[in-house]
């Protein structure tokens, strides 16, 4: 007798008419309407499947655009500084993000030193690059109390990084009080220039106005404020005189108090901490130069900053900061001058070799005019860089060894020569050039 063939619910045979096998059938032919049954949301019609292409397309664009644009756009970056990067709020959500090292960098200023011109400049940088410009309201107060370092340093240490600070003020040990040491960068001048550009400074300010200068120094009897230069130096005024005239070191050296004493002690731990402490101390009659190493090292902080300094209008705010009204001592008053400023310039060509040392590892020629004839109680100007190196071998420690050793032959005899020379015409050439620096 023939069996009847069992009949499957969804319309013709049974494919398993001995049963399913172990483990249920798999979804074939037969299944799949029972499957659609009973999953409806998995029915796709071609728009559908249209609408998931283009959300893919979308998606896949954008991932690219981020890549392209080197990050997630601002308002993800605010978000997630809001949040804190796993989802929690407060400074301790920021500590596991990647930060460009340094991440910490201080810019303790020298005044008169050209820095205005780079604040400016750091103005323009911070929200190009998005960094942390931290300024201070304070501009006299560079020698601190140890609760003063304590406070400043807390205050920077906490700063959202990366940070730049800038203030004048001597260098700042922050590992004495438990804090990262920062990065340090610096700039200098010659001793006698800066000095003259402050002293007409704090009486006459410069091009933006009268009242700055007003502003500063509010105190100023009139007859300090048209004061000849000459008879403060010849007359041996506090002004003109040491201390006051110990000016540079000390923001090398730090806040101890030997450091405010002109002498071998604070020159060498000056330079300690330039070789230590500080990426790069550059020259301000160099300026170009610094701004390109600055950008080298510090790309995430300076990147373009050389386009931006050449750039006409930036030239325009730039030389609003000369300072008015400046004179020429008289070329006995200079000759003083250098006698008194010994460490200064001890200090000053040292950093200038360091400076050149730098230059000559990068490639960079010193596009320095000649000098003029000098005098002889003027300090002998040691190595000047002319070309970059070739040598790619030479023992660096060696050539900083001979560096070090040339600048302990510099000594006082060099100031207190007697000035023989025939006729004034070469120590007035020297004087002229004084006042062609800013």
């Amino acid at each position: 007798m023939k069996k009847k063939q069992q009949q499957h619910p969804g319309g013709g045979a049974d494919p398993w008419p001995h049963g399913a096998p172990l483990g249920g059938a798999p979804p074939g032919l037969g299944s799949w309407k029972r499957r659609v049954s009973l999953l409806p949301f998995l029915r796709f019609s071609l728009r559908d499947y249209g609408f998931c292409m283009a959300v893919l397309l979308v998606f896949c664009l954008g991932s690219l655009f981020y890549q392209l644009s080197g990050g997630p756009p601002r308002f993800l970056l605010d978000l997630r500084q809001y949040l804190g990067k796993e989802g929690g709020g407060g400074r301790g959500a920021r500590r596991g993000l990647v930060l460009p090292f340094p991440s910490q960098v201080v810019y303790n200023r020298v005044g008169k030193c050209g820095s205005r011109t780079v604040v400016l400049l750091l103005r323009i940088l911070s929200e190009k690059h998005g960094f942390n410009l931290v300024t201070s309201d304070i501009h006299n107060k560079t020698r601190l109390t140890k609760n003063e370092q304590m406070e400043l340093i807390k205050n920077i240490s906490t700063a959202e990084q990366p940070y730049l600070f800038t203030r004048h003020v001597h260098f700042l040990n922050f590992s004495r009080f438990g804090g990262d040491q920062p990065v340090y960068i610096n700039i200098i001048r010659d001793p006698v220039n800066r000095f003259l550009s402050n002293y007409f400074f704090r009486r006459f300010g410069d091009w933006r106005g009268e009242q700055n200068h007003m502003i500063r120094t509010p105190s100023m009897r009139q007859e300090e404020r048209y004061l000849d230069i000459n008879e403060c130096i010849l007359e041996n005024y506090p002004e003109c005189s040491n201390p006051r005239l110990f000016y540079i070191i000390p923001y090398f050296c730090g806040q101890h108090p030997r450091c405010r004493e002109p002498g071998e002690w604070a020159l060498e731990r000056a330079k300690l901490n330039v070789n230590e402490n500080f990426l790069l101390v550059g020259i301000l009659e160099e300026l170009e130069d610094v701004l390109l190493l600055l950008e080298r090292f510090l790309p995430h902080y300076f990147k373009g900053v050389l386009s931006i300094y050449k750039d006409p209008e930036h030239r325009k705010l730039g030389n609003m900061t000369v300072t008015v009204k400046k004179t020429v001592p008289s070329p006995e008053a200079v000759q003083i001058l250098y006698q008194r400023m010994r460490y200064e310039y001890e200090f000053y060509h040292y950093v200038k070799e360091q400076f050149h040392l730098l230059k000559r590892k990068f490639g960079l020629k010193s596009h320095v005019s000649r000098p003029p004839l000098r005098p002889q109680f003027f300090i002998p100007t040691p190595l000047e860089t002319e070309e970059p190196i070739d040598d790619e071998n030479q023992d660096d420690e060696k050539w900083l060894e001979d560096i070090y050793k040339r600048n302990q032959q510099v000594s006082l005899e060099f100031f207190l020569r007697s000035l023989k020379l025939d006729g004034s015409q070469d120590i007035k050439q020297v004087i002229w050039n004084l006042s062609s620096v800013h």
